[in-house]
C-alpha cells in the first residue's frame, strides 16, 4: 500500500506540473496510471479529486488573469451534462467514446497548423463544446485537451490561459464529485486517497507556474499543441 501511494503521489506531482504548465493533460496522461493502481471506477473519481486540488490551485496562482465572463458560460455548458455522465459512469462504454475523442484531438492540430488564425468561435459554439466537455470528462475522468483549443481561439494565453481553465474546469469537477457521491463511487477508500495526493499536487502546481513565467507566448502554444497530440495518441491507444 505505501508503494502504491508514493506512486500515485509522484504521478500526482506531475500532473499538476503538466497541467500547470500547459493548461492540461496531466489528467490524460494520469488516468492509465490511476487506473492501473486502483482499478477504472475507483481511478476516475480519485481523478476527480485531485483534478480539484491542481484546477484550485491554479486558479489561485493565476487569480488576477481569470476571464470571468468565459468562465461562467464554460459553467453553463458544462455542468448539466457532467451530471448526467457521473450518474451513467457505472454502465456507460467507455472504449469507444476514448478513441473518438483522440480523433478529435489530433484532428485539431492539423487544423489549426492549417489555419494559424482562426476565428474566435461565437458563444453558442463554445458552450456547446463546453457541454461535451463536462459528459466526456465525468465518463472519462479528464477531457481538458478537448476545450484547450477553444480557449486559445479565444486569444488566451499564459496566465490567463492556465488560470480560466482551470477555474472552468474546477466548476465541473467539483459538480462530477456531488454526483459521484449520489452514485455511490466516493467511498471511504477514494477520499482518502484524493487527501494523501493532495501535498504532491499542490508542489507541482506550484513549480509549473514558476516555469511559465520563463517561456514566451509562442513556445507556450506550441507545447499545448504538442500536449494535444500526446493525450489524442494516448486516447486512440484506449490508455
Amino acid at each position: 500500500m505505501i508503494l502504491t501511494l508514493v506512486a500515485a503521489s509522484a504521478a500526482a506531482f506531475t500532473l499538476a506540473l503538466v497541467s500547470a504548465v500547459a493548461g492540461f493533460g496531466g489528467g490524460v496522461l494520469l488516468l492509465p496510471v490511476f487506473t492501473a493502481l486502483f482499478g477504472l471506477r475507483t481511478a476516475i473519481p480519485v481523478l476527480t479529486l485531485a483534478q480539484i486540488a491542481s484546477n484550485a490551485s491554479r486558479t489561485v496562482l493565476n487569480r488576477r488573469d481569470l476571464q470571468w465572463k468565459l468562465i461562467g458560460r464554460f459553467a453553463t455548458g458544462a455542468i448539466p451534462l457532467a451530471v448526467a455522465g457521473a450518474l451513467l459512469l457505472a454502465h456507460a462504454p467507455l472504449s469507444p467514446l476514448k478513441r473518438l475523442l483522440g480523433v478529435f484531438l489530433i484532428a485539431v492540430v492539423i487544423w489549426r497548423r492549417r489555419n494559424p488564425h482562426p476565428r474566435p468561435p461565437s458563444d453558442a459554439a463554445f458552450t456547446a463544446v463546453d457541454a461535451a466537455s463536462g459528459l466526456g470528462s465525468a465518463l472519462l475522468g479528464s477531457v481538458g485537451p478537448m476545450t484547450a483549443p477553444f480557449f486559445l481561439a479565444r486569444g488566451l494565453t499564459q496566465g490567463a490561459y492556465i488560470g480560466t481553465e482551470a477555474a472552468s474546469a474546477l466548476t465541473l469537477h467539483l459538480t462530477k464529485t456531488a454526483a459521484y457521491g449520489a452514485g455511490d463511487l466516493l467511498s471511504t477508500r477514494v477520499l482518502l486517497l484524493g487527501l494523501a495526493l493532495t501535498p504532491a499536487i499542490l508542489a507541482g502546481a506550484w513549480t509549473g507556474k514558476r516555469l511559465v513565467e520563463r517561456i514566451s507566448d509562442r513556445v507556450f502554444v506550441r507545447l499545448i499543441e504538442a500536449g494535444l497530440i500526446v493525450s489524442g495518441t494516448l486516447f486512440l491507444a484506449g490508455l
